[in-house]
């Protein structure tokens, strides 16, 4: 898809593989809500002019073909598929003049304590729904197989399919959110230790740029139901019905779920971070106390020591015959003295 750049000045074309494209495309009757046929894309005008039925189109990773047929064959706004198909595209809703409703929500998967971020863009019109779905996510088979097994719902029309993926997408926020809990229940014992170790502040740091980086990616998610839950006639399609706003409200509670428990986490990891430097603190204080203390135990023989290495002329206890023990025996008491002392201080 070639767009023009006005900060560069220059065409910049985004490619599309389509290795692994994926294509599921069915007509749902409005009045029963049941399955009619599977369709190809080709066969999509024929079935758009039928008003008693509606079209609910299912890609993966397409290719620039697929996208072009698509764009044709649904009237779908340029602008709105290259944001489909922009990286890092923040979740969003936007209404378009023709009764189209443009979607992005992001999604998330978690692969070895790393989260992965795909992109699913949603079109929605009186009678079809196309959703997109680029980068890491789980399948939306569990999504279809879910619709197909309430037609009564399915009778709401598209609306109703644009519900199931969103609440689909932010059920899987959650997951996430308590594995990474788990993570962070299983690092505790190298929290609460006096040894330093960079790993461990490591695996901290990058567990709360997750959760920071997750939080950016979901709160927006919010607006998006706020959108459907509070919107005005004028900016969304004439066949959305008043009875799928308690579905969005739903998402919404989920969603928030999910918000609370990153924010509940992030709090969580700040305070394990601090309490990490802090027992490392507290352990370098310790061993610089147990220094301070054999230092000051040390002094007392060097003290002696020094004083008796001067080779002065006039010592009167040199020519002492029990001075040598005496003075040994002195500094020995002395240091057990303040053995004791630093031990009941507990410096030692």
């Amino acid at each position: 898809m070639t767009v023009y750049d006005p900060d560069a000045d220059r065409l910049e074309d985004f490619e599309q593989s389509g290795d692994n494209e994926t294509i599921v495309c069915y007509s749902y009757s409005r009045k029963t809500g049941m399955p009619i046929e599977s369709l190809a894309i080709s066969e999509v005008s024929r079935a758009l002019t039928n008003s008693g039925q509606f079209i609910w189109l299912g890609l993966y990773d397409p290719s620039f073909e697929t996208v072009q047929e698509v764009q044709d064959a649904f009237d779908l706004h340029e602008l709105a598929l290259e944001d489909a198909f922009a990286d890092h595209q923040r979740p969003k809703v936007e209404s378009y003049g023709n009764d189209t409703i443009f979607v992005v929500v992001r999604t998330a998967k978690l692969e070895d304590n790393q989260i992965r971020y795909g992109t699913t863009a949603v079109f929605m019109g009186k009678n079809f729904i196309i959703s997109i779905r680029r980068g890491a996510s789980n399948s939306y088979t569990p999504v279809r197989e879910h619709c197909h097994r309430r037609p009564e719902k399915l009778r709401l029309g598209p609306i109703f399919v644009l519900h199931a993926i969103m609440d689909f997408i932010v059920d899987n926020y959650l997951p996430i959110t308590d594995r990474l809990g788990n993570y962070l229940r299983e690092q505790e014992r190298n929290i609460f230790s006096y040894e330093f170790s960079k790993s461990t502040l490591k695996s901290l740091y990058e567990l709360k740029s997750q959760l920071v980086h997750m939080r950016a990616v979901i709160l927006p998610v919010q607006d998006v139901c706020n959108f459907f839950i509070n919107h005005k006639k004028n900016e969304l399609v004439s066949a959305f019905p008043a009875a799928a706003k308690p579905y969005f409200r739903d998402v919404n509670d989920h969603l928030l779920r999910s918000i609370d428990a990153v924010n509940g986490l992030n709090e969580m990891l700040s305070v394990a971070m601090d309490t990490y430097m802090a027992m490392v603190t507290m352990g370098q204080n310790d061993v610089v106390r147990k220094l301070a203390a054999w230092a000051g135990i040390a002094a007392v023989p060097t003290a002696v020591a020094g004083i008796y290495g001067m080779n002065f002329d006039y010592m009167p206890e040199l020519h002492f015959k029990y001075a040598y023990f005496i003075i040994v025996g002195a500094v020995i008491a002395i240091c057990l003295f303040l053995y004791q002392k630093f031990r009941k201080a507990g410096w030692l």
